[in-house]
Parts: C-alpha cells; structure tokens; sequence
C-alpha cells in the first residue's frame, strides 16, 4: 500500500470512529477495521450487524465497550 492510500485509509477510519461515537456504538477503531475488512471482501454488512447485536446480547452488552 503506497503512503497516499494508507494515509485515506486511515482518513477514514477516523470518520467512521466519530461517526460510531456520535451513534454511541461502543465499537473501538480495531473493531470497526475488522468489520470494513469484512465488508471490503464481499460479507453482508447486515449479517455482520446481527452478528455484533449477538454478541452484544450474549456478553451482556459489554461487546465492544471493554476493548475501548
């Protein structure tokens, strides 16, 4: 990855951490990397949210907030 790509790779990741904090998702940098990597390669953003709401559900909501 040349300097110019890493650089709005990381541009963005920023952007979508403020908007995860705006929406009070409790999802760290690290956790929303994994999740756009999953996107990236052709996994059903919807699926991955029912999977996060899961885990969420099942670690009683402290999924994602611990990591912060």
């Amino acid at each position: 990855m040349d300097q110019e790509a890493a650089e709005t790779a990381r541009e963005s990741l920023e952007l979508v951490f403020r908007m995860s904090n705006i929406l009070d998702t409790g999802l760290d940098r690290h956790t929303l990397s994994v999740l756009i990597a999953l996107c990236d390669l052709g996994l059903n953003p919807e699926a991955l949210a029912a999977v996060v709401k899961e885990l969420r559900h099942e670690s009683g909501n402290n999924f994602g907030r611990s990591l912060r």
